[in-house]
């Protein structure tokens, strides 16, 4: 197996996309993901990591570089959409980039749990390096949350075993690689739409007015009837991992 980016092979793009997301239907409605995630190749190839085995695709980090003062505060409230949004304006302001954020890590089924997302995130990490910076970030979809919707994230979040690493397993591999949970951004994706589009999207009833939870979805879905909409607001977790130690 070998690393190469789409900037070494613009020819993979497509077979990118056609690896296969697990997605459900509503996550994938998120306009800031569906009008800037796709232009990821064509704008900032060199920071869209691709793990082959032979000449076939099974691993990918897709990820964006923005502009960072340095502090804590900093790191936009709306995680994933936002600093998305901010690494195309500087791109397009012609700000210099100070760190790098990951925005999508995926492996195929066969690889899951072997340690090659570890891998996948270490590289990033050396190409982080390589390009004369050192901070990569990710606002984190923790794995299980989507289990305990009504519990607030940052209390999920700070939630940790005997060992002291966190409980849940996506955050745990990120603190265990270094990472620091940084803060919760408590907007990271909003997806809205009418009752109609949502009973597409999920082939549920929505029937009724209030808080409806939605299997995959980390918190529930404000729904309102009268209004005929639905409204899911998504939190996500900064994670820091401080490259300066390599």
């Amino acid at each position: 197996m070998r690393f190469v980016t789409l900037a070494e092979r613009p020819d993979l793009v497509p077979a990118m996309w056609q690896m296969g997301n697990n997605w459900p239907t509503f996550m994938q409605q998120d306009r800031v993901g569906r009008d800037a995630f796709g232009q990821l190749p064509a704008v900032f190839p060199e920071w869209q990591q691709l793990l082959l085995d032979d000449d076939r695709i099974v691993g990918r980090v897709n990820a964006i570089p923005f502009s960072w003062v340095g502090t804590d505060d900093d790191l936009p409230d709306d995680g994933w959409a936002g600093v998305i949004q901010r690494g195309f304006a500087a791109r397009r302001e012609g700000v210099p980039p100070t760190a790098i954020s990951l925005l999508e890590a995926r492996l195929v089924p066969a690889l899951l749990g072997a340690g090659h997302a570890r891998t996948m995130l270490e590289e990033m990490g050396s190409r982080v390096i390589a390009a004369g910076m050192r901070d990569l970030f990710g606002p984190v979809r923790p794995t299980g949350k989507h289990r305990e919707p009504h519990r607030a994230m940052d209390d999920y979040a700070r939630a940790t075993r005997a060992d002291g690493l966190p409980v849940d397993p996506w955050l745990r591999s990120h603190v265990r690689m270094g990472g620091r949970i940084v803060k919760v951004a408590p907007t990271s994706m909003a997806i809205a739409g009418s009752l109609s589009e949502w009973r597409d999207w999920t082939g549920l009833a929505f029937d009724a007015s209030g808080p409806t939870v939605v299997p995959f979805a980390c918190n529930p879905i404000h729904v309102d009837l009268e209004q005929d909409h639905a409204v899911y607001v998504e939190p996500n977790v900064w994670v820091h991992h401080d490259l300066r130690g390599r």
